[in-house]
């Protein structure tokens, strides 16, 4: 069953309610042929692997602290500060404490391709 995701115009909540982040999820908020918005929701002991996609990548952080590495290097975001990646290039993410991302992808039109992990 695929999850609903918002419509035009339908307020997307994005900051977590006052209960443990580990009852609340990553989702897709929306979908579309060219962009996909993710709430990217990580628990301090989850990462997300070294990986790719062909589409350019932003990542603001709302909650915690993300790292991402990426072009040899890490960044740290605190909340209110955002990333940028050129579509393609590999990085992966890490919170150093429980953590909430907005995920915005840039996605070619056509069929999505899956996601490139690196080993």
């Amino acid at each position: 069953m695929a999850l609903p995701h918002a419509a035009s115009g339908e307020m997307i909540p994005l900051q977590r309610p006052e209960d443990d982040i580990a009852n609340f999820t990553s989702i897709a908020l929306v979908r579309t042929d060219t962009l996909e918005l993710i709430r990217l929701v990580m628990p301090k002991d989850k990462e997300m692997p070294v990986h790719q996609v062909p589409g350019e990548v932003t990542l603001l952080c709302l909650h915690g602290e993300l790292v991402c590495d990426a072009h040899g290097r890490s960044t740290s975001l605190r909340p209110g500060q955002m990333l940028y990646l050129l579509g393609g290039v590999p990085h992966g993410i890490r919170p150093t404490e429980d953590a909430i991302g907005l995920l915005t992808i840039l996605r070619k039109p056509g069929p999505a391709g899956p996601v490139n992990v690196a080993p």
